[in-house]
């Protein structure tokens, strides 16, 4: 199998040691495209020989330096945690020492409007919930619960 670099248009370090995202133009076989590949030093298999012949002709290229990926907020934490089936999310509720009654005693104290009848669909017809969705915030307000003790409860009831 024959392996070209047409172009590279970047490498850059990773928090391993000796080891590279390289982001490049190759042929194979003669079939061209670009790829992004991981590319260790002591790798003896497959495009990483071609990188590393590439990198000792091409000693002036720019490597980018590794940089720490920013530290992630709650909010986004909180859209990465996996949606609950109806059973999950009910059974995590009684879980957590509160009834299914009590999230309809919520949604019937909400105003009456859009928002109140969007809800009482959400909670009877819904196939899974996502912890960020607005009836998440509104259940927990009427329940007492904080974030931090609805994410407790979302990541028990994953596994249920």
């Amino acid at each position: 199998m024959t392996m070209i670099i047409n172009r590279i248009y970047s490498i850059t370090a990773t928090e391993e040691p000796n080891a590279f995202m390289v982001d490049a133009d190759i042929e194979v076989s003669g079939e061209r495209f670009r790829s992004k590949h991981a590319y260790r030093e002591s790798d003896p298999h497959g495009l990483s020989p071609v990188i590393k012949q590439w990198i000792a002709n091409h000693p002036d290229f720019l490597i980018g330096s590794y940089m720490t990926p920013a530290a992630q907020t709650p909010e986004e934490v909180r859209e990465q945690i996996p949606a609950l089936t109806a059973r999950q999310f009910r059974l995590g509720l009684v879980a957590g020492g509160y009834a299914p009654a009590q999230v309809i005693k919520a949604i019937d104290t909400m105003p009456d409007g859009t928002a109140k009848e969007t809800a009482k669909i959400e909670w009877e017809y819904a196939a899974t919930f996502n912890r960020t969705h607005p009836l998440i915030a509104t259940v927990a307000v009427a329940l007492g619960l904080n974030d931090s003790q609805i994410d407790a409860m979302w990541l028990t009831a994953v596994n249920l």
